[in-house]
């Protein structure tokens, strides 16, 4: 953490705003998007600096200025190129002709098979063959739970499906829905290999402990939720704890800051690249789709930030990261979970060491301004996308997320031993697993209790509506909790609440006895 207030390097951040901007725009809007969104950067990046300028009360470097405003220009028209070329090929693609048919595929996917409930299941994946034709592109596979049973990311599968539009805009040339069997192909051995590992681990976890953790414990250490019943999924979106189980920075930043531990024993350097070697399994393990890609490279950012205690070093990265997605995974700039894990990362390296030190001068411990600090700034800014995503806003989250946020690192750190352990010595990998065994009943345990808080989430409108509602209510509580009377109001509703809820802590016990 830094020592003192840092002035931050945001020369990169409009330019990566804007080529997100526009490679959003470009797959949503098309060309009058492009063109609009490349303005209004240009626009908004001009009268940004212009209004720096003035509040210097000087001169200024208006030569700055302006490099910064032909730096967004280029970035605006390079990207707006890249993906009108993109669309426009997509939209020429061979499998467009092909929309209502049927036909023979051969897709390989590039994530594990999800169950959606009702016997049915869906994956993405790329496209190999249509009726022995070679034909490239991205798809999302729908199909029965039973035909996808044991199928492994890189694993070519082949079978017939009707072939429909994409349902959303992400880049996707189809939908296809699946019917009969599947001849399945073989994944690399590398693939083959993670595979397994995911396989024996769940195993061993449902050798050694209790059903509800056993199936907890995979989703949090390699994102695979596949087992996780439909209640305790109910009681983690209530509490605001879903993040937890989809692989994330934070699940990069925990292993490879334990890796990097080992510096005082192998010096710094080789640490270092134990961490990288470290990253580069995990992410095979867990399964290299876009997503966990996205994770990783946030969680290297963030990680960089904690190893050289230089926020001003984090923001460029950031910022560089943004670039560079944009233009290797286009479709990230619609991703959801892109957004989240951007914004998340932004939130702890620029808002949270902040407000840390702020707490600390207060007399707060330090651990504890640490984590209050880091709960606040994640759940303000994921908030508004949340809400617009699932049409609800959990009032416990930040709450729920301090209760649980000890037990995190020792499941993650643990779980991820115990799977690589688990093809060269299964028992030593289960003697592992049984450590997790506390935590994942606290974290269980909470999640449920928080669920169970009286108006433990707010209905709020779905979709942009939202998150305005709540960006402008979370910016004007943050600006409201300065003035002594709101916070007094603020402890008194919360002190109301909780005995509210520790009211019905009979219903709990009868709970947890089961």
């Amino acid at each position: 953490m830094d020592a003192g207030p840092v002035r931050l390097d945001l020369r990169l951040v409009p330019a990566a705003l804007t080529s997100w901007a526009v490679t959003a725009a470009g797959i949503l809007w098309h060309v009058t998007g492009l063109v609009a969104t490349a303005l209004a950067a240009v626009a908004v990046t001009a009268v940004a600096g212009w209004f720096g300028d003035v509040r210097r009360g000087a001169d200024g470097d208006r030569r700055a200025i302006r490099a910064g405003v032909v730096v967004v220009a280029v970035v605006g028209a390079t990207y707006s190129i890249a993906i009108g070329l993109r669309v426009d090929e997509l939209g020429r693609h061979p499998i467009t002709a092909r929309y209502g048919t049927v036909a023979a595929v051969v897709v390989t996917p590039s994530e594990s098979p999800r169950v959606l409930g009702g016997n049915r299941a869906m994956f993405r994946g790329s496209l190999a063959m249509v009726d022995g034709h070679e034909v490239t592109g991205r798809v999302v596979v729908f199909t029965s739970a039973i035909a996808v049973a044991d199928l492994s990311a890189g694993q070519p599968a082949g079978f017939r499906a009707r072939i429909g539009r994409p349902t959303r805009r992400d880049l996707s040339v189809a939908v296809l829905s699946a019917s009969g069997q599947m001849a399945r192909g073989q994944a690399s051995p590398i693939q083959r290999a993670a595979h397994g590992i995911r396989r024996g681990f769940a195993e061993d976890s449902r050798q050694v402990l209790p059903a509800d953790r056993a199936a907890m414990l995979p989703a949090l250490v390699l994102g695979d939720t596949s087992s996780v019943s439909s209640r305790t999924t109910a009681e983690f979106r209530a509490s605001g704890l879903t993040h937890l189980t989809a692989v994330s920075g934070a699940n990069v930043t925990i292993v490879c800051g334990a890796v990097l531990l080992s510096a005082g024993l192998v010096g710094p350097r080789v640490a270092v690249a134990l961490a990288a070697v470290v990253l580069v399994a995990f992410v095979v393990v867990v399964q290299p789709s876009a997503s966990v890609l996205r994770a990783a490279v946030m969680g290297g950012i963030t990680l960089l930030a904690l190893v050289s205690h230089r926020r001003r070093q984090a923001i460029p990265a950031l910022a560089a990261s943004v670039l560079v997605l944009m233009a290797a995974s286009p479709e990230l700039a619609v991703d959801v979970g892109f957004a989240l894990s951007v914004s998340a990362t932004a939130a702890l390296v620029v808002l949270a060491p902040h407000w840390s030190r702020r707490l600390v001068g207060r007399g707060w411990p330090k651990p504890l301004a640490d984590a209050v600090s880091v709960a606040i700034a994640a759940q303000l800014v994921t908030a508004p996308l949340v809400a617009g995503i699932a049409g609800r806003f959990s009032v416990v989250a930040v709450a729920a997320n301090l209760a649980a946020a000890a037990v995190i690192p020792p499941i993650t750190v643990i779980g991820t031993a115990a799977a690589a352990l688990g093809a060269l010595w299964p028992a030593g990998a289960q003697l592992l697993i049984r450590f997790t065994g506390p935590e994942l009943w606290w974290l269980l345990r909470v999640a449920h209790w928080a669920a169970a808080v009286p108006g433990a989430w707010l209905p709020v409108p779905s979709g942009l509506l939202g998150v305005v509602v709540v960006a402008v209510s979370g910016i004007v509580g943050t600006l409201a909790w300065r003035w002594r009377p709101v916070r007094i109001v603020v402890c008194g509703a919360a002190i109301c609440l909780l005995a509210w809820t520790v009211s019905g802590l009979s219903g709990w016990h009868d709970t947890i006895g089961e």
